[in-house]
This record gives C-alpha cells, structure tokens and sequence, in this order.
C-alpha cells in the first residue's frame, strides 16, 4: 500500500506521524509525508534523513512553510500546498491519502482520503471560550476549508469517541468514521531514583492548556513548564522553555508528577508519554480525559483541588508508587502496535469501498 501523508511540525501531530509513518513502513507500506506549518527542526529533520535512509525509495519527505488552517493567516493554507501535494501524487502514485489536516481531504484525487481530526477550532472554542468566536473573514475561510475537505473524504479518524462526538457536532461528516486511540513506543522505564516534582508540557499560549491554573496552585513541589509560552503564563515556577523530544523525555522520566491541566484535550500525547515515563498522571476533570485515562491517572477540577492532590501524594511515598504504577498501566494499552493496526484497518476498509487495487510494496 502507498500511503500519501500530510502532516505539520508544530505539536503532538509530528510525534503521531513519527509512530504512524515508521509503523507502516515496518508493515510494508511506502509513505510520501509532506509537512506543513513551519520549516522542521533540526532533530524532526534528522528523523526523517534517517528514515530515508532506512528505506530508500520506499520513504519520501517534503518540507513545506505553509500555514495550516487555524492558523491567523490561513487564506493560502490550501491553495500553497495542493500544488505540491498533487505533484508528489502524480511522481508517488499512491493508493489512499492520509491527512491531518481537514483542507487536504479535497485535493482531487481519484484515491480515497482519509481525514483524522485531532482537534478542531469549534470544539476548541466551545471549551475554552464558551462556544464564542467572532465573525472574520478568518474563520469564514476556516470553516470553508474544513467543510470542503470533510465534504470529499472517504473517513474521518478521531482519537476518542469525545473528539468524533464533538467533530460531528459542528460539521457534516462522511458515512465511513472511526476511532482510532494514539499510540507511543518508548523505552524501557530506569529504576533511578526520582525527583519529587511536576511537570507540565505543551504549546502553554493556547488557552485549551489552560496552564494560568498553576498561578494559584500551592504546591509543596517544584512545578517544571517545558514548552512555549508568553508573558501571562505564570511566573512563580520554573520555566525551562521549549524543550527537543529527547530533553523532555529526559526530564519526565526523572520526575514523578505530570500535571494536564487542559480544559480542551481531545487525547493528549504529553500525558501518555509521562506514563510510559514512568509519571503519575493529573489530569483536568475532563470528559475527554476521563476517556483516555479512566482509573489510570488522578484528577482535579480547579487550583484548590490540584493543590490537595498534590499535598496528598507527596506526603506519602507508598501511594505516590503506587499512582504511579497505576498510570503507567494505563498508558501501556495505547501502544503504536494498536494504532498502527487500527490505521492499517481503516486503510484497507477504504480501499475495498473505493475497489482500488492496492499497491503491495
């Protein structure tokens, strides 16, 4: 099967598309990836140089500076891309389409698309702003670009049922849906002692973080923000700033606490990757949250009953362990295998529907 990708360089999609890019690679597939949003890091570069390598001619990247649909200047997020996206369709000849972005899902060709949605504006808004959002010529072109892609794609793929529920409320979807969970492969987990602090990561400017809640939390342990963020993030922690894959990974499996603060969090991979480190998690009482994590992480629901949380565990080592245990179990269903599989299903089912011969590499 030869999978066309789209994918952008900005946040938890790049860790997705890694695990999702490298898996079908493995199970046979040819991937063409073409990224979005912003020039690649050194080390997102170094992952795909390394991956062309491993592959040849079966793994093909292409790098583009284009805004993404939610982003302020989004008039040319379709219209810079699908040039270069259907050249690479005309020189890859794939069989199907996966795109992380909802734009794409009406570039015309004839293979079947397949859209996962990670999150959308209206929903963001609806948790974050009360379902508010000003009338602009911004969100006007927003709207027409996810209404045009989601009009033409074969499947829509969500990462729980929260996110598909709140997809559907807002935009018509195709008949063909799924759920698929995000997975992650990590290393072992190092016995090293641990330090007693917490950690919270992510794009910290988005208001769906929510991180001005740790403003008011007393915490009896050093709260840790890995991540960008502006002059309202809260001042009385310790900044570290944006930090490489490899740094925060570094740094979650020598603490023992990750705080999700989200109130908007259709899945969230920075959690699930502080599990498999090893944290407990927190977690923002949250529907989506409670989906993903169930029994397997603590939650809170405002600056007071994190502050109790956090009095609570760190005043008693047995319970802290056994948290931890408890999250790590969690996370250890939602592994890259299980959602490798679920894609590799849904890729298929849509190939049948479209009886498109597949291509076998």
């Amino acid at each position: 099967m030869r999978v066309l990708m789209t994918t952008d360089t900005i946040g938890g999609v790049w860790t997705f598309t890694q695990e999702l890019a490298a898996g079908l690679l493995r199970s046979g597939c040819a991937v063409a990836l073409v990224s979005l949003g912003r020039h690649p890091s050194n080390e997102q570069r170094t992952w795909a140089d390394n991956l062309t390598r491993a592959w040849g001619t079966n793994f093909r990247y292409k790098a583009l500076n284009t805004p993404l649909e939610w982003m302020p200047q989004n008039e040319s997020a379709y219209s810079d891309a699908a040039p270069v996206l259907m050249k690479m369709a005309r020189d890859f000849r794939p069989d199907l389409l996966h795109s992380n972005q909802f734009c794409f899902g009406a570039l015309p060709l004839e293979v079947p698309g397949i859209i996962t949605a990670h999150s959308d504006v209206l929903s963001w808004a609806e948790s974050c702003r009360d379902g508010k959002l000003e009338d602009s010529a911004w969100l006007r072109q927003y709207l027409a670009l996810v209404n045009s892609g989601l009009s033409r794609a074969e499947c829509v793929v969500a990462p729980t049922r929260w996110m598909l529920h709140a997809l559907a409320r807002n935009f018509l979807l195709p008949e063909s849906t799924a759920v698929v969970p995000n997975g992650r492969t990590l290393a072992a987990v190092s016995s090293t002692p641990r330090k007693l602090q917490a950690v919270t990561a992510g794009r910290l400017w988005d208001e769906a973080k929510n991180a001005s809640m740790l403003r008011e939390a007393r915490s009896p342990v050093p709260l840790l923000i890995a991540g960008e963020f502006d002059a309202s993030a809260p001042d009385h922690v310790i900044y570290l700033g944006p930090l490489s894959q490899k740094d925060l990974l570094t740094l979650l499996r020598e603490s023992s606490i990750y705080i999700c603060t989200s109130r908007y969090e259709p899945f969230g991979l920075a959690p699930l990757e502080a599990a498999l480190c090893g944290c407990v998690v927190f977690a923002n009482d949250i529907a989506s949250l409670r989906e993903v994590w169930s029994d397997g992480a603590l939650y809170f629901s405002g600056a007071e009953s994190l502050a109790e949380l956090l009095r609570g565990l760190c005043d008693n080592p047995e319970r802290l362990r056994a948290a931890r245990t408890q999250s790590f179990q969690r996370a250890g269903l939602f592994t890259a295998q299980r959602m490798i599989k679920g894609y590799l299903q849904v890729f298929q089912s849509a190939l049948a529907r479209s009886e498109a011969p597949a291509y076998v590499a």
